[in-house]
């Protein structure tokens, strides 16, 4: 099971999840998935065909935005709709980290400040304070 935390309300992220997170996650209130995890990235790893049916299965939309490095606009994008439209969304990636980079250029592109952006990072367990916002 993967550890799902709290980036702001109504936007989680995790590390690699797995099926039975997909259930813990529409538990919590989630009605997106987007994952940033390309397919093939990790020997083992849950493909996004597989986990999007998975998803959709239990009435849960499924994004798959992978992101190699920095995110690009497509990953920013489908964050950013998720937090414009206030769809509780799960983000996830191998750790979170991309992930809470994506979400983190959402949120400022949205206005948010860089300060509330690192703090709420940093109190899901990221360090973005390097990260040019």
């Amino acid at each position: 099971m993967a550890v799902l935390r709290t980036l702001a309300p109504g936007v989680l992220v995790a590390g690699q999840i797995d099926l039975a997170d997909l259930q813990t996650a529409r538990d919590l209130g989630v009605v997106r998935i987007i994952s940033n995890r390309p397919d093939g990235e990790e020997y083992g790893q849950p493909d996004a065909a597989t986990m999007a049916d998975a998803a959709r299965a239990l009435g849960l939309d499924y994004v798959h935005a992978p992101v190699r490095g920095m995110p690009g606009p497509d990953a920013v994008a489908a964050i950013g709709a998720a937090l414009s439209e206030g769809t509780p969304v799960l983000i996830h990636c191998k750790s979170g980290m991309r992930s809470t980079v994506a979400w983190a250029l959402a949120a400022s592109q949205r206005g948010q400040s860089r300060d509330e952006i690192v703090a709420a990072a940093a109190g899901a367990g990221y360090d973005l304070s390097s990260l040019p916002l």
